[in-house]
């Protein structure tokens, strides 16, 4: 735990930093040493592409125990701190799901809104806060400068919302209120909403951007320009190392 401990804080003071973070969201041990040995000092961990690795499906549709072990696979195979998406939370209290995740050795963690397990429900705006709010309060009781990045998926779901930049404005108010250390409104695509979200709060703001290709609002120095504090992959990177493989052996295909 005392290893846990201290690179929560150091992940925490990264947060806290003002520079802007570049996460790149990792599927197993490998690719956690590729992201290491490249120069980055955090990961993220994505629910889509480890699921994609193991043969399950997005969605909280992955065994939470086998999930888990992959963590704890991962954290083990690096020295810097490693944060899991963990979904709307595979149907656990936040209290169990914060003590699972320590237990493991992750410092971080997404927590999204939608919940996958009931019919992709969305969870109102206070009940999410609510639960990002306990999840916190385990971890500080724990010791743990957990980085909790509250996420929000409102900023596409046009068909629930007559503004949905609007409300998502609204939901990362609360989640930073509640104790996240950072906030991903997903779904952002162009230079005007970014700049909507990270005006709205004062914890970071993290945005999905492809690693070659980049971001709608534009590459890694136009996203800094922003305001943006946190960048991470998302299945993009996963995604596109597939289409350039893809393209090089089908040179060897028969």
């Amino acid at each position: 735990m005392s290893n846990t401990i201290e690179l929560a804080a150091k992940f925490a003071k990264a947060h806290e930093s003002g520079r802007t973070l570049v996460l790149p969201t990792v599927w197993d041990t490998w690719s956690a040493r590729v992201a290491v040995d490249a120069g980055f000092d955090g990961l993220t961990i994505g629910s889509h592409p480890v699921s994609d690795a193991i043969g399950s499906a997005d969605g909280e549709q992955m065994d939470f125990d086998e999930y888990l072990g992959v963590i704890k696979r991962i954290v083990a195979a690096v020295e810097v701190p490693v944060s899991a998406d963990v979904e709307s939370g595979y149907g656990l209290a936040p209290g169990e799901l914060i003590e699972r995740l320590l237990e493991v050795g992750a410092v971080g963690a997404n927590i999204e809104d939608v919940v996958h397990s009931e019919g992709k429900r969305l969870r109102d705006r206070q009940e999410h806060a609510d639960y990002i709010a306990a999840a916190r309060e385990v971890a500080d009781e724990a010791g743990v400068a957990f980085v909790v990045n509250g996420r929000t998926d409102a900023a596409k779901l046009a068909d629930k919302f007559d503004d949905p930049i609007a409300e998502a404005v609204e939901r990362v108010k609360l989640l930073e209120q509640a104790g996240a250390r950072s906030v991903y409104p997903v779904g952002l695509k162009t230079a005007e909403q970014v700049t909507r979200l990270v005006e709205a709060v004062d914890v970071p703001v993290n945005v999905t951007a492809h690693p070659v290709n980049g971001h709608g609002a534009g590459d890694l120095a136009a996203l800094s320009a922003l305001g943006v504090r946190r960048i991470t992959f998302g299945p993009l990177w996963q995604m596109w190392l597939a289409e350039v493989s893809g393209t090089q052996l089908s040179k060897w295909g028969i």
